[in-house]
């Protein structure tokens, strides 16, 4: 039995796909074409902590790399870029965020992403059910349309997950100040380039004033 289809028997609460399969195609791509290799000595090193995932935006060790300037040339359209990782053990939602941008996640690890669309946004609020798992194996490099809804990656194997994330240069830092609330979407905005929706189980993101936007189950991916 393959790791795939290991984990569709055990989450079968939830739509379960492989991101080769067409389903994925409404979220993202594969992106082909590039080599992301010189990234993986540095992710090698890292630790994967157990207690929370570690988020970190830019990395200057990576970003020293060929395939960032390759990025911003093409795929980005010479827009600047930063180059990150988030590991962890984390095996559940907790909350769903988005970007006005496209998102490059590579698998150094086996993992799932729990995926929705901002279309499904009804005043400021997400229903769960309406989210879709994808496994996305090891070595896998894939685009997150600007359009899906997304966190961080959940473990397959008992020791986490490590992924690579690209993003415009920029998001996930500290906003400089609270916008002028013009629009019921300017409550989301939690970061730079960053609208986040949060599960009320999320303690730690309500506590620093993430919206609670998601009802139902926080859903789980059970190894």
């Amino acid at each position: 039995m393959t790791v795939y289809e290991r984990l569709r028997q055990k989450n079968k609460h939830l739509s379960f796909y492989h991101v080769q399969d067409t389903a994925f195609l409404e979220y993202g791509n594969i992106i082909e074409g590039y080599s992301f290799d010189e990234l993986l000595p540095y992710m090698n090193s890292l630790q994967i902590p157990q207690d929370q995932n570690e988020y970190v935006a830019s990395v200057p060790e990576m970003e020293l790399s060929t395939i960032k300037t390759q990025l911003e040339a093409s795929f980005y359209g010479e827009i600047s870029i930063q180059i990150g990782y988030c590991n962890g053990a984390n095996s559940t939602l907790n909350g769903l965020e988005y970007h006005k941008s496209s998102e490059i996640n590579v698998a150094v690890t086996d993992m799932v992403l729990l995926l929705g669309k901002v279309q499904d946004i009804k005043n400021n609020t997400y229903d769960s059910a309406q989210a879709v798992a994808f496994y996305v194996p090891q070595g896998t490099a894939i685009e997150l349309y600007g359009t899906t809804l997304h966190f961080g990656p959940c473990k397959v194997e008992e020791e986490g997950f490590k992924t690579v994330v690209i993003l415009p240069a920029g998001t996930n830092e500290p906003l400089h100040h609270m916008c002028e609330k013009r629009r019921d979407e300017d409550r989301l905005l939690f970061m730079k380039n960053k609208w986040l929706l949060v599960h009320p189980e999320r303690e730690v993101l309500v506590r620093r004033g993430a919206h609670v936007g998601i009802e139902g189950e926080n859903l789980r991916i059970d190894t």
